[in-house]
């Protein structure tokens, strides 16, 4: 992919232009570094005529390197504020659709309609795994996630069994996630804490889960999770209400040994486990 080569933003000339002040309950910390920018736009790897989704424009430094590689770009900004400035960065763009809102209250079909598209999102961590499920759960499905995260979060998401969290498997029964760069915290202004990371999701053509257990597979999974340094015999039966007797006998049926804990099963076990508990729960109490 050739990718473009355009002169940064300064983007504390512009905040000041605008009378803006970032925000930090919004996680605003805007990508301004010429490398960091093209990392992500590489990772995008759009094909010909590609439209993307763009969640968190903030003042457009990465829209406008979208702009020049996809046929369109619709970009979600929650921020009411930074409009004036995030359109007159875009002017130049006509291929850039501009949508005031919160993207987790906002259906991706009403968005994308039914074409193929790429999400491109800079996005708090903390609603990493609502924007996720949310748009992978919806009739329009995106071909990839690119998402901009905290390093941290990125390599726990990127987690094997032994290691796993429910934000791993939140991503993993949905797509395979892979970090394809590092962003020192310096590309960003204001500079954040933390690094950052650029964090590719191939979506699956289905999700892993098969799409009539994912609500029990979510259920289970926030079960497991609850108490991590309790078993799953111990953590699902507080979690479900069951009695510790049932959950041992559902977990044995299920080839999983009581003891083990949340984070040392893989997805495969998820949907076995999966499987046991919806039939235990249609043949009643006495399975």
């Amino acid at each position: 992919m050739n990718l473009p080569s355009l002169p940064p933003l300064n983007i504390p000339a512009l905040l000041k232009a605008y009378g803006l002040h970032p925000s930090k309950g919004l996680g605003q910390n805007f990508l301004q570094d010429h490398q960091a920018l093209q990392k992500v736009a590489a990772a995008a790897d759009l094909k010909p005529g590609e439209a993307v989704l763009e969640i968190g424009p903030g003042l457009g430094s990465l829209t406008r390197y979208l702009a020049l590689l996809a046929a369109s770009v619709t970009a979600v900004e929650l921020d009411e504020r930074l409009f004036p400035a995030l359109e007159a960065t875009l002017r130049p763009y006509s291929n850039v659709r501009l949508i005031h809102g919160d993207i987790l209250k906002l259906n991706p079909v009403d968005l994308m309609g039914e074409k193929e598209y790429v999400v491109v999102a800079n996005i708090p961590y903390y609603i990493t795994s609502a924007v996720i499920r949310h748009l992978l759960t919806s009739a329009a499905r995106p071909r990839r996630l690119v998402l901009t995260i905290q390093r941290e979060v990125a390599e726990r998401i990127c987690a094997t069994a032994g290691q796993m969290s429910l934000l791993a498997l939140s991503v993993q029964v949905y797509g395979q996630p892979k970090v394809k760069a590092h962003i020192p915290a310096g590309a960003f202004y204001p500079p954040p804490q933390v690094d950052s990371a650029v964090l590719a999701v191939e979506i699956l053509p289905e999700p892993i889960i098969p799409s009539a257990l994912l609500d029990t597979f979510f259920t289970l999974a926030r079960a497991g999770f609850s108490q991590k340094r309790k078993t799953l015999r111990n953590a699902l039966s507080a979690g479900l209400h069951l009695s510790p007797a049932e959950t041992e006998n559902m977990l044995a049926a299920a080839g999983i040994d009581p003891q083990r804990r949340a984070e040392t099963l893989g997805l495969e076990e998820w949907k076995v486990l999966c499987n046991e508990y919806q039939h235990r729960k249609a043949s009643g109490p006495s399975a």
